[in-house]
């Protein structure tokens, strides 16, 4: 009996363990060589974690810097034809001299994050 009660608390735990992973969030690194604004924030030159949860199209990106949310920003999650060899950040180069970050490719992934911009309930540092 007491055999029967053990398995099926490991099955349990094991079922809990497989949901909750399937819900984690998505992990990347992000490495900036000049600084960038994104949702209002700008971004010095440096090394970044990017997080998100959801397989979109429409996703929330966490930006960090060490373990601080340092920007969040909507994203679409765009399908690409082939795997980029390295990973880039894409900027564009704004009229007066300032880069924002557009999008991020991923080496060896078919998917790339398209940056956009927050709507006011979600501008950075917002907690939403």
């Amino acid at each position: 009996m007491k055999f029967s009660t053990v398995s099926k608390s490991v099955l349990m735990g094991l079922a809990i363990l497989l949901a909750s992973s399937a819900f984690a969030a998505n992990k990347a690194t992000l490495s900036l060589l000049n600084p960038a604004t994104v949702n209002g924030t700008q971004l010095k030159a440096g090394d970044y974690k990017l997080q998100w949860d959801g397989s979109g199209p429409n996703v929330e990106v966490s930006i960090l810097q060490g373990k601080k949310v340092v920007a969040k920003v909507p994203a679409k999650l765009v399908d690409l034809s082939k795997a980029p060899d390295n990973s880039a950040a894409v900027v564009n180069r704004n009229e007066d001299g300032s880069s924002t970050l557009s999008s991020v490719r991923f080496a060896g992934k078919k998917y790339a994050l398209d940056l956009g911009q927050a709507s006011d309930a979600m501008q950075a540092g917002s907690s939403k």
